[in-house]
Parts: C-alpha cells; structure tokens; sequence
C-alpha cells in the first residue's frame, strides 16, 4: 500500500490526531494548536486486536494532521507495563503508514479519568461509557499534549 502525503495538498496545518490505543478500540480526538483545545472523534474497534487500518487512513485523508499524539502508559516507577510495547509498536506503525510525526504523551490514569468525568459528572450509563471512554480519553492525551505545546512555543 502506498504512503499517503496528507500535506501535499495543502500548506502546513495546525491539525494533530490523538489516539488512546488498547488492544480492542481505539479512542481517536482531533485539536489545533491554534485554539489549543481537543474534541473527541470516535472509538475504532479493533479486529483481532489489529487496528483497524482503514477508519485511521480515514482520519489521516479527513483532517490532513501534522502529526499524531499516541497516549503511552507506563507503570509507577517509569517501566514498561504489558501493553507498553504494543503501544510502542502502534506508534512505529502510524509513523511508517502515513509519514508523519508521532508524539508519545504519557497517559497515566487518562481512561480512569475519562471514565471518572463521564460517570461522575455526565452520568453516562455503563452502556454508553464504554463507548465513549475511550473517546474522552484520547482527547485527555491530546489536550495535555496541546498544552505542554503551548507551553514551549510561548513568545514574549
């Protein structure tokens, strides 16, 4: 399969993806750098535990992102735990299929969170929790991760 170019189109965008990786879904968010701010998109189940590469190569050609923000967790200490390398590995794959950057952003405790805020505070039945937690969760990831960009771009 062909590489896509989702810039060649069009000049640079202020456009990134985030994604919260887990072996059956995928919750996906978009945000700008412009407004720094993040939006939920949607949960893309995967098959077999295989992402499911269409509905992403979706995404890419719909919002033509500078780059992708994948959540990675670690355990307390700073190690690995056991889907660290699969989230890894998901980030290698992004990079090569669409030549784009991918940024890892630590995602401690981003689906408890996620789950916590619609649970708590929207009162999400369990059914509809499951469907959109990892949604909220991406754009938890993205948000953060707008943030620190703002962070470190910041002029005087």
């Amino acid at each position: 399969m062909a590489k896509i170019d989702p810039l060649a189109p069009k000049t640079l965008t202020d456009t990134y993806l985030g994604f919260d990786f887990g072996n059956k879904k995928i919750g996906t968010a978009v945000g700008q750098t412009t407004t720094g701010t993040a939006s939920p998109l949607q949960t893309i189940r995967s098959i077999n535990q295989v992402p499911n590469w269409d509905l992403i190569r979706g995404l890419v050609l719909e919002w033509r992102p500078a780059g992708l923000v994948v959540g990675i967790s670690k355990q307390a200490d700073g190690s690995d735990n056991i889907i660290t390398p699969r989230m890894l590995k998901f980030c290698r794959q992004l990079e090569g299929r669409y030549n784009l950057p991918v940024f890892q952003q630590d995602e401690t405790l981003s689906t408890f969170e996620a789950k916590q805020l619609l649970f708590d505070e929207v009162n999400v039945s369990a059914g509809k929790l499951w469907e959109v937690q990892d949604q909220l969760a991406a754009q938890l990831i993205l948000q953060t991760w707008l943030n620190d960009y703002a962070k470190r771009n910041l002029t005087c």
